[in-house]
């Protein structure tokens, strides 16, 4: 599937090593290994074989969306979708589960 960023910052993360960001590394080292494995699945299906990754439907003002665990507290929020009959996922954001 292909990455669609919600934003520069979010596509910097991605594909930029050299980005500087205010997020810890450790998140930014897992949030690229997640698009990693995004790109890598031919669909949603495969991401939710990785138990590992929780992948959550959202409920309420989120409805439509999903979530990965990065770690115990961050997720990554994303919405599937298709483009040009290409399967995309597009990353929203990264959020703190706890708030």
């Amino acid at each position: 599937m292909r990455p669609v960023y919600g934003s520069s910052e979010l596509k910097q993360l991605a594909e930029n090593v050299k980005y500087k960001t205010s997020w810890d590394t450790a998140i930014v080292k897992l949030y690229r290994k997640r698009i990693q494995q995004i790109v890598a699945a031919p669909d949603q299906r495969a991401l939710r074989a990785f138990r590992s990754l929780r992948l959550e439907k959202l409920k309420g003002q989120r409805s439509g969306q999903y979530s990965l665990r990065l770690n115990d507290q961050w997720r990554l929020i994303v919405v599937f979708g298709e483009e040009a009959g290409e399967k995309v996922v597009h990353i929203v954001g990264i959020e703190d589960y706890h708030s």
